[in-house]
């Protein structure tokens, strides 16, 4: 009977969001008006088209395969909950992206006056960037909470996460291109947070944490889908093709050096001078995430490398030595490594975006008009001129990032406690990191467990046993 109850309750919660979703959309949103169409596809007398980019469906492409397929694969490492982490990456996002569109729409328009939301093709791309906050978290709770608890979860992030961001962007006007902070750095300590107010005894002594050769090659499938495609995620917003075309050549600079670096460091800090596939998966995108916040910035093209160069350090490091000692003596137990791959990395890019904001004077005009026009006085004629000196704009940036840490990890902390109530269904004992609980697994699903290697992302250098 606990089994029924607990399907009807999953059930009732995912039928009775829907329904909400499709009236509230059916209510408040609707289609881009008809007028504006010309001007947003550049539609010309003769009828002849010329998309612009930000209106272009193949971003949201690449977005929406990082989103479904880059996320998913990456959580299969785990040898007995590949269901779950493919499965479920699929269900959350398909619930958050439509609740992204609510939420995104109220925010950012005046609903209560008769005004409704338009859903446009860039539209779908920002409510993808929403969800991809929401499976950041999911990595650091991965394999620990029940489906009821991870939709309740992106319920709660999905709407902090966007009222964040609403206020870094649109009250104290910063610059976050690729969300280094309001994605990757929200996402992360959101998460952990999360993850500190559900811990429990059991995950140490769970012995289904851990991969093996299949589960990991599963998993890199991930990484690379998302490596591929991390230069559309960090460009596809750049205001005109100069700047995106920069944000595209610095994305994958600082990709490729730090997986050099991911290479080069995972193997000195192996006794044996072995790789170790917990930093080839995770710390080789740290890049995109380290220049994220600045990419389509005038670093010039070795400042991206060295981004790129700084976050695999980072990274590696992070997982070799940071994450055991998080879960020693501060009880979070990190399932992913998100810390590694989105919020030291996220906090790095953060860093630097306000190290050139503050140097942005020296920078041409074309490039100050398009990337932080705050900086120009209020008599500039400038749109968005708020006479802001370059240093100042830098402090606003830091500012920023401060904000959405401790707001993450508030947030994280009041929704770990809501997700902490019976109800939810929280996995324990034997069912944690495990797929038999929630999903029909065949009988013969996975060698038996003493054939198992136990490489733990939570203890990434433990010995196989």
């Amino acid at each position: 009977m606990s089994v029924t109850f607990k399907s009807i309750k999953f059930s009732t919660l995912v039928l009775l969001l829907q329904i909400a979703f499709i009236i509230i959309i059916g209510i408040f949103g609707d289609y881009q008006p008809n007028e504006n169409y010309p001007k947003l596809h550049n539609i010309s007398d003769d009828g002849s088209r010329e998309e612009t980019p930000q209106a272009s469906y193949p971003n949201f492409q690449d977005v929406n395969a990082m989103i479904f397929v880059g996320f998913g694969f990456l959580m299969t490492f785990l040898k007995s909950y590949g269901f779950g982490a493919v499965g479920l990456n699929l269900m959350v996002s398909a619930i958050c992206v439509q609740w992204a569109a609510i939420v995104r729409g109220f925010i950012h328009n005046d609903i209560i006056g008769g005004e409704k939301f338009h859903i446009t093709v860039v539209d779908m791309v920002t409510y993808d960037f929403a969800t991809a906050t929401v499976l950041i978290s999911f990595g650091a709770v991965l394999g620990k909470v029940s489906p009821v608890q991870l939709v309740i979860m992106g319920i709660f992030e999905v709407l902090l996460a966007q009222i964040n961001e609403y206020i870094g962007i649109d009250l104290l006007h910063v610059r976050d291109i690729g969300e280094s902070m309001f994605i990757h750095t929200f996402g992360a300590y959101f998460g952990l947070a999360v993850a500190r107010v559900l811990y429990t005894p059991d995950v140490e002594k769970s012995n289904k944490e851990g991969s093996v050769y299949h589960s990991d090659i599963f998993a890199m499938i991930g990484t690379v889908f998302l490596w591929i495609y991390w230069p559309s995620f960090n460009g596809g917003f750049a205001d005109d093709q100069q700047q995106r075309d920069r944000a595209y050549l610095n994305t994958f600079l600082s990709l490729c050096a730090c997986t050099a670096v991911t290479f080069a460091i995972s193997s000195l800090v192996d006794k044996e001078g072995r790789l170790n596939m917990v930093h080839v998966q995770n710390s080789t995108l740290a890049g995109g995430v380290a220049v994220g916040a600045s990419a389509q910035m005038p670093m010039h093209p070795f400042g991206a490398m060295i981004f790129g160069c700084v976050a695999g350090l980072i990274s590696v490091l992070g997982y070799r030595f940071l994450t055991p000692l998080m879960r020693k003596y501060m009880k979070i137990h990190d399932t992913c490594g998100v810390n590694n791959l989105h919020g030291m990395p996220g906090l790095l890019a953060a860093i630097g975006a306000a190290v050139l904001a503050g140097i942005s004077g020296s920078w041409s005009e074309h490039d100050r008009r398009a990337i932080f026009p705050e900086t120009f006085d209020d008599y500039s004629g400038v749109e968005g001129a708020l006479g802001r000196t370059p240093v100042e704009q830098g402090g606003y940036q830091f500012l920023v990032v401060v904000i959405t840490f401790f707001f993450a990890i508030a947030g994280g902390t009041f929704t770990g406690f809501i997700l902490k109530l019976p109800i939810w269904n929280q996995p324990k004992d034997n069912k944690i990191f495990n797929d038999s609980d929630n999903w029909e697994v065949p009988e013969h699903s996975v060698p038996e467990p003493e054939l198992f290697n136990m490489y733990k992302v939570s203890n990434s250098h433990s010995t196989p046993m």
